[in-house]
């Protein structure tokens, strides 16, 4: 999916090459999963029950829509 390809490239840009470790590996689990549970848990339909997952998408987000922005729409 094009949209996914987006928010998680401008991830790897600029995060990714100085995320620790932990983080890192958490990633590569998110991008394990099936692109319709990626989608779901970038859209805001779900939520990871892994929480390392979880913190990344939210840094995910984070580099799309600053947080107040976020929190109106």
């Amino acid at each position: 999916m094009r949209e996914l390809d987006v928010l998680l490239l401008s991830y790897v840009d600029r995060r990714y090459a100085q995320a620790d470790p932990d983080d890192k590996s958490a990633f590569r689990s998110l991008l394990s999963l099936p692109d319709p549970e990626i989608l779901g848990l970038l859209m805001g339909r779900s939520r990871s029950d892994d929480e390392r997952i979880q913190r990344i998408v939210e840094h995910v987000l984070d580099d799309r829509v600053p947080r107040g922005d976020r929190a109106q729409s």
